[in-house]
């Protein structure tokens, strides 16, 4: 797929000798032919990858009220689509509007997302907007995949082979956002736009500009942890600033791809538009009228619109689905003498990804190496431990699991940075680690831990973005999150619901004692010191128990915590990377809490 010449649009340009009118075809898709006088440019895209460049396949409804439902999906199928769609295309453009990483197939987290890179890179993204998930594992994890840094960080596990034979060296393409902000500079962080650059059919070029937001519901929504140093500035409002500067460049052709969403009513076709709703339609009644395209992305949403922007005059406003189920097709007819889109010769698609054409073979050739990577990572040692380690049924006693769990939080959380103690809440972990081999894992034998026990197949989520995350509380909420374990009920009944604390903080109960004051007074000590009710301590924990909408139920304590900072480490590498530092493991005694 043939590359455009870029240019962020920070930098000046110069926009000279626009060239004459030349005649050109309309977009494949059409099958018809265009009045000569203005510059086809096509747009295909894809959102919410998430990986799925494997052999995957999903169900999805046709494209119009009423049609049969639709197999689709494959990265394999999905290349050779956007082959096809782009042929004979003389300005034909590839993207995405985020959360192309931070996926969930094991081909890919197991590898920390690399894999999904090569597969883009293979298929000829040019750019991609920053979503969500993107920033999962922390704006450093976001500069390794763009970059390819593999030095200098303790989660070291990085910078695979891929399947040429070279180590990871960054994405070919680029990321852009412009609300996404460094607090140190209160500048965005990344550019917030940039040229592609289009032939005009007559030995010129002519700029289409792309500016690129990031949802701003991150930090209350809690898709993703906030990464420590960066906010999430509103979108419109940067959407419009970036605009503006791309119009003082002399740049008429704009299109925003926003990591934000939308869907439609219930029972209608993904090529439908039947009562839109959601931020993003929102959105385009406010964002600047020279914006020619939307492409969103973040709900997962199938719909396909033209709405009226604030002049009035309709605009595509586009969502592609998600894990690569459809191809976004916007057809764009730029006036070669301004560069201007012709509104009213715009045209917007969206195409399944179906699998009845042949796959790609080198999409084909990634998916199959990074299957027998799996394979080989699937059976490979870790650890060992000397005995089961196991829940409590319920998680209604303290058990080495969660002190494990606990253990392992903390000595990640200072790896690289501090934290005071650590603590696992109830209902995170959703397997045991047993003595005995587990008989459909090929390599387990009796004592062996393998990798996937513990990196991914123990913590609930341990690739969508529960890091470890510190942050700094009071003595007094330390205590109230050991209370919040005694939880009544609407009819009264009181629930323990264990949380464990790590290794160095022990504490005694009385549950004779009134609910909200079972903590035995002056017992609780870190590090074999008193706990000071007064006094400031940093507690790590998984992200979500940091925030109201993603806590734990009924254990809010630390919710609000100061200074919060993200480790490098997710609740399952932590796991691991403790489990092989501290090999042979033993089952972490109980004990830590004492009935009295």
């Amino acid at each position: 797929m043939r590359r455009h010449h870029t240019l962020a649009a920070a930098a000046a340009l110069v926009l000279t000798g626009l060239a004459a009118p030349a005649a050109t075809a309309e977009p494949a898709t059409e099958q018809a032919t265009e009045p000569a006088g203005t510059v086809p440019v096509q747009l295909l895209s894809i959102t919410d990858l998430h990986g799925y460049f494997g052999a995957y396949t999903a169900s999805i409804r046709g494209a119009h009220a009423g049609d049969p439902a639709q197999t689709v999906g494959g990265g394999a199928y999905l290349a050779t689509h956007l082959k096809q769609l782009a042929a004979g295309q003389p300005n034909s453009i590839l993207f995405s509007a985020g959360d192309d990483f931070s996926g969930w197939p094991d081909e890919t987290e197991f590898f920390w997302n690399e894999p999904t890179v090569e597969y883009l890179d293979a298929i000829g993204l040019e750019f991609s907007t920053v979503g969500n998930h993107e920033m999962d594992r922390g704006f450093a994890f976001l500069d390794h995949m763009r970059n390819g840094t593999c030095e200098g960080r303790p989660d070291d596990d990085l910078c695979f082979t891929d399947s040429t034979g070279q180590v990871f060296d960054g994405a070919e393409y680029e990321y852009y956002s412009a609300n996404v902000i460094d607090r140190a500079t209160d500048e965005p962080a990344l550019e917030p736009s940039h040229v592609e650059y289009v032939d005009d059919g007559a030995g010129g070029t002519l700029p289409v500009g792309f500016v690129h937001a990031t949802t701003s519901l991150t930090s209350s929504e809690q898709m993703s942890y906030t990464p420590t140093g960066y906010d999430y500035a509103p979108e419109v409002a940067a959407i419009n600033a970036a605009t503006s500067a791309l119009r003082d460049q002399g740049v008429e052709a704009i299109v925003v791809v926003l990591h934000e969403g939308f869907s439609q009513q219930a029972g209608t076709g993904y090529n439908d538009c039947v009562a839109p709703f959601g931020p993003a339609v929102d959105f385009n009644r406010e964002i600047d009228a020279e914006v020619d395209a939307i492409v969103t992305g973040h709900w997962h949403g199938m719909v396909n619109c033209f709405l009226p922007g604030p002049d009035g005059v309709p605009r595509p406003i586009v969502q592609g689905g998600n894990h690569g189920h459809l191809i976004s097709e916007i057809g764009l007819r730029l006036d070669p003498a301004t560069g201007d889109v012709v509104r009213d010769r715009t045209t917007s698609v969206l195409h399944p990804n179906t699998q009845d054409v042949a796959p790609d073979p080198e999409a084909v050739r990634i998916a199959d190496y990074w299957q027998a990577r799996l394979a080989e990572r699937n059976a490979t040692e870790i650890a060992t431990v000397t005995g089961d380690i196991r829940r409590a049924p319920g998680d209604a006693a303290e058990s080495p699991a969660y002190n494990l769990a606990a253990d392992a939080f903390l000595w990640a959380a200072n790896q690289d940075g501090a934290a005071d103690l650590a603590v696992a809440m109830p209902g995170i972990l959703r397997a045991d680690v047993t003595y005995a081999p587990t008989p459909s894992r090929l390599g387990d034998a009796p004592g062996r831990v393998l990798f996937p026990e513990l990196a991914v197949g123990v913590v609930y989520d341990s690739g969508i973005g529960v890091g470890i995350v510190r942050g700094t509380v009071t003595g007094q909420d330390v205590l109230d999150l050991l209370e919040s374990q005694w939880q009544a009920g609407p009819n009264g009944t009181v629930t323990f619901r264990s949380m464990a604390v790590s290794g160095n903080v022990t504490y005694a109960y009385d549950t004779d004692r009134p609910l909200g004051r079972r903590v035995v007074p002056g017992s609780v000590r870190v590090d074999g010191r008193p706990l000071r009710p007064g006094g400031d301590y940093r507690v790590a924990t998984l992200a979500n128990n940091f925030f109201a909408k993603n806590a734990t139920p009924g254990f809010t304590a630390l919710i609000g915590a100061r200074d919060q900072d993200r480790s490098l480490f997710n609740g399952g590498d932590a796991l691991w990377r403790y489990a092989e530092a501290h090999s042979p493991l033993a089952p972490p005694e109980v004990g830590r809490a004492s009935a009295r």
